[in-house]
């Protein structure tokens, strides 16, 4: 990202990311799925939404710019886990000066489902920049209408 705030906060970073404190801080963001304290490789985080139904989760997220064939969705253990890479668009400008806002590089979101969500009949969509992932629940877990007799 080419503005001066980065830079700013990066000098005033520096000196704390070089000891034992800075080294605790980054592992500990890093490790709790955050971005790092601008970190050495910019990072973004897609907007995510969990809702449930009485037959199935749904994950949706926000990947503007994002191709189909750079998301990966894996799901261990409960765990369900969606990386992918927006790439930056390369761009030669002639003036002097060039900042930009938008995020780009490598991410992942890691969410937790239920024991009885069932990974092996998930469903993923993407379409207009939203991916959709859908994952019913075992068929045990579901809510079952009792007639009275």
């Amino acid at each position: 990202m080419n503005s001066l705030m980065p830079s700013i906060i990066e000098n005033i970073w520096e000196p704390v990311a070089n000891n034992g404190i800075g080294k605790m801080i980054e592992e500990f963001w890093e490790g709790a799925g955050l971005p790092t304290i601008l970190g050495r490789e910019e990072a973004w985080y897609p907007a995510i939404d969990l809702s449930e139904t009485d037959n199935e989760y749904i994950v949706k997220a926000e990947l503007p710019g994002v191709g189909k064939d750079e998301i990966e969705i894996s799901m261990t253990d409960g765990i369900l886990t969606i990386r992918g890479e927006k790439k930056q668009e390369k761009e030669e400008k002639k003036e002097n000066y060039h900042f930009a806002e938008r995020w780009y590089g490598k991410f992942s979101r890691t969410l937790g489902l239920p024991p009885d969500a069932d990974p092996e009949k998930a469903d993923a969509l993407f379409d207009n920049g939203v991916l959709k992932i859908t994952v019913p629940k075992a068929e045990n877990a579901r809510p079952k209408k009792i007639k009275i007799s």
